[in-house]
């Protein structure tokens, strides 16, 4: 079995979408995943499954939310190792003149162009910076990531694929629970 972790995109948001974290663990339990764990009510569940396509998973999840909640969620899996990876790849963990409560990564599905990233820049506002890799952008938004242009939605727009976003403490977070987790 291969551990997950799966970024769900738009739930609990104003009272959208709103799924309870324990009906989403029942979901994924029932689903046939094992050791399923939540964080916090922004849709983050860490999981062991058989399959090894993170892309297959994606759309069986999608499926399921929707059949058992009756509306659709975008989502986005990584193997943990993946998901490890992307996180240590951050370049901005290594400025220690940077506040780490004002970083974030937005998980990609799909890769970038690169004249993509223009209008990333074109957005930018006093103090931001942002870093792409394959998968991910990394984001700091010292006046805080209400106040961004680079949001969720912007980004999603631009690159034209799906997108999640999240903070750093939420990141870590998992990376901590996926140590714990176990089949």
């Amino acid at each position: 079995m291969k551990k997950y972790i799966a970024l769900l995109r738009g739930i609990n948001v104003s009272g959208k979408n709103s799924i309870k974290m324990a009906q989403l663990r029942a979901m994924f339990g029932a689903a046939g995943f094992k050791s399923v764990k939540t964080y916090i009510q922004s849709g983050n569940v860490l999981f062991f499954s058989e399959n090894d396509n993170p892309g297959e998973l994606e759309v069986f999840i999608e499926k399921q939310i929707e059949k058992d909640f009756g509306f659709c969620v975008p989502v986005v899996v990584f193997a943990l190792d993946e998901f490890q990876k992307t996180v240590q790849d951050n370049p901005f963990l290594s400025n220690e003149t940077l506040d780490n409560s004002y970083l974030h990564i937005t998980f990609l599905e799909a890769g970038f162009k690169s004249q993509q990233e223009t209008k990333l820049s074109l957005q930018m506002q006093n103090g931001e910076r942002y870093f792409l890799s394959e998968k991910a952008i990394y984001i700091y938004c010292p006046n805080g990531y209400g106040k961004t242009k680079l949001t969720n939605n912007y980004i999603e727009k631009v690159f034209k694929t799906r997108a999640t976003t999240r903070n750093l403490k939420t990141v870590l977070k998992l990376l901590e629970m996926s140590a714990e987790n176990t089949a």
